[in-house]
């Protein structure tokens, strides 16, 4: 879970979310996350962000179909895809949220240190309603995946927030 469970008004939160390609399930993360902190007054706190494994999708916007199924939400999923970067990003984020077992090992081999490995968290691990190991891809499947997706995204994220605030 997160080393964080109440916040300190002094420090700004630096958190980045990662999957496959930055184009469906990190960038709903990122919007989600968003809302939430800015419902909760506390948008001056956190710094969000998401980024892919892959360079695939690469400056592109989000999945037609994550950004339609968000709207109905009353999410702007609008974030221009990046790849994520060891070099820049361990540093620079106090805590990386991937979404699947394949996105952990791939991020957290690219430590170079314990520290580095500690800051990489499943998001699913802060599920407070639903049961998945994972945040599962929905590029390949229909809409039901997409919105399976947004319900387990939005548990985690508001489980991840709680983790953050203490409440």
């Amino acid at each position: 879970m997160n080393k964080y469970n109440s916040l300190n008004i002094n420090k700004k939160y630096k958190i980045l979310f990662v999957c496959l390609g930055n184009i469906c399930r990190s960038p709903a993360a990122h919007a989600v996350m968003q809302r939430l902190v800015d419902e909760a007054g506390l948008t001056n706190q956190f710094e969000i962000d998401s980024a892919g494994i892959g360079g695939w999708h690469v400056g592109q916007l989000p999945d037609e179909r994550m950004r339609r199924h968000g709207r109905k939400r009353g999410y702007r999923i609008d974030h221009r895809a990046r790849q994520f970067s060891a070099r820049r990003d361990f540093p620079y984020y106090d805590a990386i949220y991937v979404m699947d077992e394949e996105n952990y090992r791939i991020v957290t081999s690219r430590a170079e240190s314990e520290e580095e490995k500690s800051k990489v968290c499943r998001l699913s691990d802060y599920l407070t309603e639903h049961r998945a190991a994972t945040v599962p891809d929905p590029y390949y499947g229909g809409p039901e995946d997409f919105e399976y997706a947004l319900d387990l995204i939005e548990d985690a994220c508001g489980g991840l927030l709680r983790q953050f605030t203490g409440v």
